[in-house]
């Protein structure tokens, strides 16, 4: 019911407009989403970059409907990679599939994914390609594996969910391959034939997939903020002498920044996800839709946050 709510609200664009307009919520959302402009997005940088955190400009909007939308998203991509290079930012972008054409045609998403890219190589910016829900994972990685990380190499990666039950052979291919893997939970409502659903069983497969990219994988990037997951990683690049250059931690922009910090202070590299755009109230809400576990976990993060600097 409550995931319901949520879907509707993120439709609905009267409560937008008393969202911006209210204070209160309008503090909120930009707790979690830096800002409407890539202007926003590159101060919500600064203080990141001047603690020794990378970043990872992220432009809302998925699931596009027009070609000439897929071109505004990828040129508002292409936009963020020259605002980095520009601004000397210490991050790169990420980006979904969805938003360069993949529910339209996959030849016009590829087109769009090459224009971003070789944007990318001029200027030595890594690309990473979100994962979105299982119905796109399939399709995501058949052009990542057979088209944009041949083409591009290192310059490009991609992110592996946990949860999913095919996960672990889809490390071992990217593994194989050479290709940057970030890996997360997973954040969408899948059936129980595709993907654990017990969070024991979530972290269990996390756990399994971590070690493997650790020992094996080119440059992980650990994506999480379950203190207990976090841990283990620690303890297992020491245990196994691992450099903790060769990884990374990410987190989502704010969330959990008493975390990041104590990360960087243990000396580990912490990059940070950057929303921003005009879409950011659907997106907060369809986040909160896929998952209304999310709110309490928002709240609970502020709450611990906050006694963390007392």
């Amino acid at each position: 019911m409550l995931r319901a709510a949520f879907q509707w609200l993120s439709d609905r664009k009267s409560v937008f407009r008393f969202v911006k307009r209210n204070r209160v919520a309008n503090k909120i959302a930009s707790r979690f989403v830096a800002g409407e402009t890539i202007d926003s997005a590159i101060e919500a940088s600064r203080p990141l970059n001047t603690k020794g955190i990378t970043v990872s400009l992220d432009l809302l909007g998925e699931s596009v409907k027009t070609t000439a939308e897929t071109e505004r998203a990828r040129d508002g991509v292409i936009e963020a990679l020259d605002a980095i290079a520009s601004t000397g930012v210490a991050g790169n972008v990420s980006i979904k599939l969805s938003q360069m054409g993949l529910d339209i045609d996959q030849s016009l998403c590829s087109e769009n994914m090459h224009s971003v890219l070789n944007r990318a190589r001029d200027l030595d910016i890594f690309v990473r390609i979100d994962m979105e829900s299982s119905a796109y994972v399939e399709s995501t990685l058949r052009l990542f594996n057979e088209d944009l990380h041949p083409t591009f190499g290192d310059l490009v990666g991609v992110v592996i969910q946990s949860y999913l039950r095919r996960s672990e052979e889809d490390v071992t291919n990217l593994i194989a391959s050479g290709a940057r893997v970030r890996l997360c939970k997973g954040a969408y409502a899948e059936p129980a034939a595709i993907a654990f659903e017990s969070k024991a069983d979530i972290r269990s497969s996390y756990v399994r997939l971590l070690e493997r990219l650790l020992d094996k994988g080119n440059y992980p990037a650990v994506a999480t903020h379950d203190p207990r997951l976090i841990n283990h990683a620690i303890d297992y690049v020491r245990r196994q002498q691992i450099p903790v250059e060769r990884m990374e931690f990410q987190m989502l922009y704010g969330v959990r920044r008493d975390l990041q910090d104590w990360l960087r202070q243990q000396d580990f590299n912490v990059r940070v996800y950057i929303p921003f755009g005009t879409n950011w109230y659907p997106y907060l809400m369809r986040r909160l839709a896929e998952r209304p576990a999310n709110v309490s976990f928002m709240v609970a993060s502020i709450v611990r946050e906050s006694l963390s600097r007392r």
